[in-house]
């Protein structure tokens, strides 16, 4: 918290200065507008001529609007949630992967998020907003190092900065580790809770987009090994992806 990396910081404040634009500088109707452009809305890819012209941008709204609804928040409480759980897990994983390999594995969770979201809303008009699926991304990618011997949460007894490059152990191996199953048995369960609707985080107009936060978890889990710049990490990619050397 007292000394997080720059990068986190930066996304962090573009997440605010969003946040500020839309309720400082723009009407309700520039504000629908915005949303129309830049929120993720599953009818927009809707092949039937029903919704065709109602969403604008075209083509290229079809591109941006996976990763955009990432940097827009419902509210204050939104997005303050999401701040804090950045700093959290975001914070873990960016020094570990360092600036840029932060901000593009940002942006495959949070496009892997609204495929998420597509596939279980077809047709939907509701536009989703949020960066939870990029942050359940980062949740998924600490867990495959910070558990493991000499990773950060031994590192107050150890050296701190050598933690962050401790070689990941494959992902087979990760999840026989009683705590990560212990979190993602949590993690999992809240989500399902979102989902059948025992639990909310607002008054009702703001629903849970909690398939989106899936589909960012699942891929933060899998594809970390690929955006892993620490030594060891190609043996890491070969067992995730099921494959073992023939003995010679």
């Amino acid at each position: 918290m007292f000394n997080v990396p720059p990068v986190v910081a930066a996304t962090i404040g573009a997440l605010g200065l969003v946040h500020l634009v839309r309720a400082l500088l723009l009407g309700p109707r520039a504000d629908i507008q915005f949303l129309l452009l830049f929120a993720f809305i599953p009818a927009r890819y809707d092949p039937s001529q029903l919704t065709q012209g109602l969403v604008p941008g075209g083509w290229g709204a079809d591109i941006w609007t996976f990763f955009t609804y990432a940097l827009i928040h419902g509210d204050l409480t939104h997005l303050s949630l999401n701040a804090v759980w950045l700093l959290a897990f975001g914070s873990a994983v960016a020094r570990r992967f360092g600036a840029w390999r932060f901000l593009a594995f940002f942006a495959i969770t949070a496009a892997a998020g609204a495929g998420a979201h597509l596939l279980t809303h077809m047709g939907e008009f509701w536009p989703m907003v949020g960066a939870s699926a990029a942050i359940s991304g980062f949740m998924a990618a600490a867990i495959r190092f910070i558990f493991q011997a000499g990773g950060p949460l031994g590192a107050l007894r150890g050296d701190r900065e050598g933690s962050y490059s401790q070689p990941a152990a494959p992902l087979s191996v990760t999840l026989r580790d009683g705590r990560v199953l212990a979190f993602l048995a949590v993690w999992f369960g809240l989500n399902m809770l979102f989902g059948l609707g025992s639990i909310s985080l607002s008054d009702g107009e703001l629903s849970i987009a909690w398939e989106a936060h899936i589909g960012g978890f699942l891929a933060g889990l899998l594809l970390f090994p690929w955006f892993d710049p620490v030594a060891g990490h190609t043996g890491a990619r070969q067992d995730d992806a099921g494959a073992e050397a023939a003995p010679r």
